[in-house]
């Protein structure tokens, strides 16, 4: 006699519940994120860089070296680099800090300008002076001196990841293939081919954007140098470098890279054709970046649509400030990378890629799409 399996009733939750309980999963990571920050910003700081040299490291274990050794010499080569970059900006500030006073009077003879036009032509205009600014400052420091002190503790951070970057980069590069392992065992036998995959891509997408990103911000300090040097501007390569690496900041870094050269350019020189030209220029070199530079060298390995990507600008910024508008570019690729060989989550892999998918160089349809990320599937 056949024996009847008894029917399992799937409970379903009220559609309230369920909104709740995402909401509530949602407040929950963004308070652990803000809480955990000092902790969290460093250790993922120190796994993008190990990432990225770890190339380097395999390369020296692949002649011979020790792996201790290996993870040591690469450790000493990114430090290197850094230290390079900081020496070059620590001269350029130097001669940058001797014309404070020239730029101190030049901004005096544009208020005396301001205020003798606004008295022709405006009644009654409460004339601007260079002490008053000062005053406003000072005020202003008084006044946010708590906000201040804070700021005081956060650079005092801020040196502490400094030095335990770097142990942590040494760390992840000498145990990565003891991590690698670990993932892999805390996924089934069966998806283990898969999970190797994702590894593979997360890697290649680490890698692939801060390399990529590293060769846009040597062509965009060759560029910005170039167009800086032909109208005179002084300090020329300390204002390209800068404007350069503010492009890690989609949006907002090449916008605020601009201004300090024009503003420069306007208290330096007696045309305003220069911070206009200036303006020009550094609009024709972003326009070039963003439609060019950016997607053939970092291409669509790291491609985010831009509504995501000013989303992820926003939602880095109000979790981690600074840090987070850099960290959650990557960060969110790297979830696309893993949404995409997950089953069930394609459609957010797809939300946070490119709205146009290219397969063979035609596009593809939308119900080609929808068949792709198994919408229609139940």
């Amino acid at each position: 006699m056949k024996q009847e399996t008894p029917n399992v009733v799937q409970y379903k939750w009220p559609l309230y519940i369920k909104v709740a309980m995402v909401l509530l999963t949602i407040v929950l990571t963004v308070f652990i994120m803000k809480t955990a920050k000092s902790v969290l910003v460093p250790v993922l700081i120190s796994g993008l860089l190990a990432v990225l040299i770890s190339p380097l490291s395999s390369w020296f274990e692949n002649k011979g070296v020790n792996k201790l050794l290996a993870a040591f010499l690469s450790l000493i080569a990114l430090i290197a680099f850094l230290f390079g970059l900081v020496y070059f900006f620590y001269n350029q500030l130097l001669g940058f800090a001797d014309e404070l006073n020239v730029l101190e009077q030049r901004m005096t003879e544009l208020l005396q300008t301001f205020n003798a036009f606004t008295e022709r032509h405006i009644e009654g205009a409460v004339p601007i002076s260079f002490d008053n600014i000062q005053g406003a400052i000072f005020k202003y420091l008084y006044e946010n001196m708590a906000s201040l002190t804070q700021g005081v503790i956060a650079t005092a951070t801020t040196l502490t990841i400094a030095f335990i970057v770097p142990v942590y980069v040494f760390l992840f590069l000498y145990f990565r293939r003891f991590l690698v392992e670990f993932v892999r065992r805390a996924f089934p036998t069966k998806d283990e081919e898969k999970v190797d995959k994702v590894i593979q891509k997360v890697k290649g997408v680490v890698q692939n954007y801060i390399t990529g990103m590293f060769v846009v911000i040597i062509i965009l300090s060759i560029l910005n140098s170039i167009a800086l040097f032909s109208f005179g501007i002084e300090h020329a390569l300390l204002f390209a470098v800068f404007a350069a690496l503010l492009n890690v900041i989609p949006f907002l870094g090449p916008f605020i890279g601009a201004i300090l050269p024009i503003t420069f350019a306007l208290l330096t020189k007696d045309s305003l054709w220069y911070p206009f030209g200036i303006f020009l220029a550094f609009y024709v070199i972003q326009l070039a970046e963003s439609n060019f530079f950016t997607p053939k060298i970092v291409g669509g390995k790291v491609s985010m649509n831009p509504l995501m990507t000013i989303f992820a600008l926003f939602v880095g910024n109000f979790i981690w400030g600074l840090a987070g508008m850099i960290l959650f570019i990557p960060g969110m690729a790297m979830l696309k990378v893993v949404f995409d060989e997950i089953d069930g989550m394609e459609p957010y892999g797809f939300l946070l890629g490119e709205t146009r998918k290219k397969d063979g160089g035609k596009k593809i349809s939308t119900r080609a799409l929808r068949d792709k990320l198994k919408f229609g599937k139940k």
